[in-house]
């Protein structure tokens, strides 16, 4: 009571505090069903991750399984071959024992030998004859046993070739489920962005884990793979003027990288860009990265080519998913130039 009374200020400040601390949500508290921001973006990173590492997994089966058929198919047209050979083979055997019967009747060598006009001539022919046979009883032998060996071959390719298909198919219902997941954490992180930009506050960098790549170059693509939509200078209803940049198709969640080294000058979140980056360069050229769904860098942070500063999403004033990406001479919009050919002038062809 006594210390009520000597500081009734004091006493009233620390009730406020206690009271804006119990209202404050806790580390990782959120706006109900968008999740964590930070455990959602990298939820789909990884997911981005995990897509790719079985996507590669099932190309490289489906390969190995294209050359088992490619093997199966060879050890088939040998058989054939061999099959074949064998069935000359046994044709030209029949053939001379057709000759042998029309020329000696079934009679014994003696019988040839006293009857014959030339008995060392009719013995030379006799040694051919059997020789030819010897032969051919050599090759009918070679080929039988090559044949039973390629067919052996062949049922082998055949069961490695069952077996890969089997581990296709398990590779991929693998790949479409983490697509599945993919999916919904890109549109759980896409709920996460619009509620940001519906506020006009950003929710703060989430870092990522950075790939291990290394870039050696000094400008790189903004997103590694992509296809080009809208075009700079474009018109249509969904600009006020022109197109100011180049847009880069990608799936919610995409990393986005920086362009080149710099300075983050600019993080928003609201307004017909949703959430942007604007980054300075050297030289006094800006690029500017928006409708993301997620960022990875703070305003004021440096930044090398290639490294990733946030997630493609569908924010602001955009019709789908896909990066917005601005070549500017100043951080603000009206200051743009193409940026294709500005690239492609620093070692870069989209």
């Amino acid at each position: 009571m006594r210390f009520t009374r000597r500081h009734p200020l004091l006493t009233a400040v620390l009730l406020c505090a206690l009271a804006v601390l119990a209202a404050r949500p806790a580390d990782g508290d959120h706006a109900p069903g968008h999740g964590s921001a930070s455990g959602v973006s990298a939820e789909v990173a990884r997911l981005y991750e995990e897509a790719a590492a079985a996507t590669e997994r099932y190309e490289a089966g489906r390969r190995e399984a294209e050359e088992q058929r490619a093997k199966g198919q060879r050890l088939e047209e040998r058989l054939d071959r061999e099959r074949r050979e064998t069935a000359v083979l046994h044709e030209d055997l029949g053939r001379i024992a057709s000759s042998q019967y029309r020329d000696g009747g079934g009679l014994p060598l003696t019988a040839h030998m006293l009857l014959a006009d030339d008995p060392e001539e009719l013995m030379r022919g006799q040694r051919v004859v059997r020789q030819a046979e010897m032969s051919l009883d050599k090759a009918i032998g070679r080929s039988e046993r090559a044949e039973a060996r390629l067919a052996r071959d062949e049922a082998k390719a055949a069961a490695a070739r069952q077996r890969l298909e089997e581990r296709n198919t398990e590779l991929a219902a693998l790949r479409r489920d983490i697509e599945r997941k993919l999916e919904a954490a890109r549109w759980k992180l896409q709920g996460q962005a619009d509620a940001s930009v519906a506020a006009g506050a950003c929710r703060g960098a989430v870092r990522l884990d950075q790939p291990r790549t290394r870039f050696t170059t000094s400008w790189v693509a903004p997103v590694e793979t992509y296809e080009l939509s809208a075009s700079y200078g474009s018109g249509g209803a969904r600009w006020a003027n022109r197109h100011t940049g180049q847009d880069f198709a990608v799936p919610i969640g995409t990393p986005v990288r920086a362009a080149g080294a710099g300075e983050v000058v600019k993080v928003s979140c609201g307004g017909a860009f949703g959430i942007e980056i604007v980054i300075r360069h050297a030289g006094g050229y800006h690029t500017q990265y928006a409708h993301l769904a997620a960022v990875a860098v703070d305003q004021g942070e440096r930044v090398t080519p290639g490294q990733w500063i946030g997630q493609s999403g569908t924010s602001g004033n955009s019709t789908g998913p896909h990066l917005h990406f601005e070549v500017r001479v100043t951080p603000e919009t009206g200051s743009a130039v193409d940026p294709v050919p500005w690239l492609a002038r620093h070692g870069v062809s989209l």
